[in-house]
Order: structure tokens, then sequence, then C-alpha cells
């Protein structure tokens, strides 16, 4: 569970709301049913216009990744890659393939396999990385369904907006409930532009940086794999694979790992 993501988002509903109470505001009046079909109705039918099915049916899933989904961390990557360069040099290339079956990544377990069946170095780094590619053309693209929702809802809101202004001023009978009338009508701005700042395109954002993270440690796995299957020495590997990360988060686990140190010294 993610929970900067949804502390976030309840962070950011919480303050417009409590802002909204101490300046005198009813809470009440802040839900309207007609303003929400507009704004949330008219945004969610112009993304399904925009997009393919094939690409609306990725939204779970992405959905999933903002609220859920914690990257691999790098250095963990490094480790594991450090652990296999070293059982190749001792026991060969093939013994491999038995470390690899537990594995869950399949881009990392096809990588160890293409090296295992002696698959030539360049062909190699150039199956990896087209599946790369195309794996970050994925992620862009469910970005986009986010970002375009966030495009499409404050426009949701100001027509809503509209709608409001216009029925409102085709019935001005009874003048004393023209103020409360327009307040309403301004619900349908303030879903639209809400919901675009503080969901979806926060979330695409979010999306955006896991691509980032998945795909650094991807490219580290490349590197990784191209240097057990050119038989280097492991010390060297993991230096070589660590110039991928900024010197502090190299420095992370080195102090993980001092931390742990201390704690089994203090137990035993």
């Amino acid at each position: 569970m993610d929970l900067t993501s949804i502390g976030g988002i309840v962070l950011g509903l919480a303050s417009l709301v409590v802002a909204f109470v101490l300046e005198g505001g009813q809470l009440g009046s802040l839900f309207q049913i007609t303003a929400a079909i507009i704004v949330f109705g008219g945004t969610f039918g112009a993304v399904i216009v925009s997009f393919p099915m094939e690409q609306l049916k990725t939204v779970p899933s992405l959905l999933k990744i903002v609220f859920t989904s914690k990257p691999k961390e790098p250095l963990t990557m490094i480790d594991e890659l450090i652990k296999l360069a070293t059982i190749a040099r001792r026991e060969g290339i093939l013994a491999l393939e038995e470390q690899i079956e537990d594995a869950k990544d399949e881009f990392f377990k096809n990588g160890i396999r293409l090296v295992v069946d002696g698959v030539d170095p360049e062909l190699v780094r150039s199956i990896l990385e087209t599946e790369l590619t195309y794996i970050e053309n994925r992620h862009e693209a469910g970005a986009g369904v986010l970002e375009a929702a966030g495009g499409y809802s404050p426009t949701l809101g100001i027509i809503g907006t509209v709608m409001g202004l216009v029925h409102v001023l085709g019935n001005l009978s009874d003048v004393t409930k023209l103020g409360p009338l327009i307040a309403t009508a301004f619900i349908a701005t303030l879903y639209g532009v809400s919901s675009a700042n503080l969901l979806y395109l926060p979330m695409a954002n979010k999306l955006k940086i896991r691509s980032k993270q998945e795909i650094l440690t991807r490219e580290i796995m490349i590197e990784g794999i191209l240097s057990i299957q050119a038989g280097e020495n492991p010390n060297i590997l993991g230096q070589k694979l660590k110039a991928f990360l900024a010197p502090k988060e190299r420095e992370a686990k080195v102090k993980v790992k001092a931390a742990a140190g201390e704690a089994n010294v203090e137990t035993a």
C-alpha cells in the first residue's frame, strides 16, 4: 500500500473542506448530484471517446500501481546480480538457470535465460532494450489517460457552471434566490478543478515517477545480465551498476546494513 498517494489525496480534500467550513460555509452545500453527473460523467465520457478500449482496460491496473505498487529497490537488484555473477564464475553460466526458477520478474528471467542459452551478447541487449522501450511506451500511454481526464475535467466544470447560470438567469422570478442559485452553479467548477488537480494529474505524475523507477531498475538488469555473460568480476560489476544511482542512494544501503549489524550485536 502506497500511503503517500492515499495520504496526499485525503490531506488535499480535507484542507479544502476545513478551510471552507472555517470561512463559515455549510458543508452540505458542497454536495450537488447534478454537478457531479455533469463533471464526472462528462469527463469519463470524453476519456472514453479519446482512447481505444484496449488502453482503457489498463486503467484499473494503473490505479493499482498508484495506490499499492512499491517498485523494486535498485540496490536489492544489484545485490541479486552480484550473487548471480559470483555463482556464474564459480559454477558456470548454466548454474544460473536453477537460481532464477523462483524469480517473479519475467523480464529478469528472460534475460538470464538468453544468457544461459548462449545467445550472442549484442542480440541479448537488442531483445531486452526493445522490450524496455515497449514497457516505457505502455507506461506513457497509461499516464496519458489520466492526464487527459485532468484536462477535460475543468472544462466540464465550466460547462456545468454555464448550464447552471443559464437555468438561473432563465428563472429570475424570485430575485432573493439569485445569490444562492449562482453559488450552487459554481459547484460544478469546483468539482472539475479540484478533481483535476487533486486526483487525475497527481496520479498521472505518480505513474510517470513509478515508470522512471522501473525503467532504471531494468536498465540495471540489462547491464548486470550482460556483465555476467561477459564473466566480469562481481565486485567490479557491483561498482559499475551502482554508478546508475545517486551517491545518497548508494549510501542508504550501507547505513541499512550498518544498522542491521548493530541490532544483531545488541540482540546477541
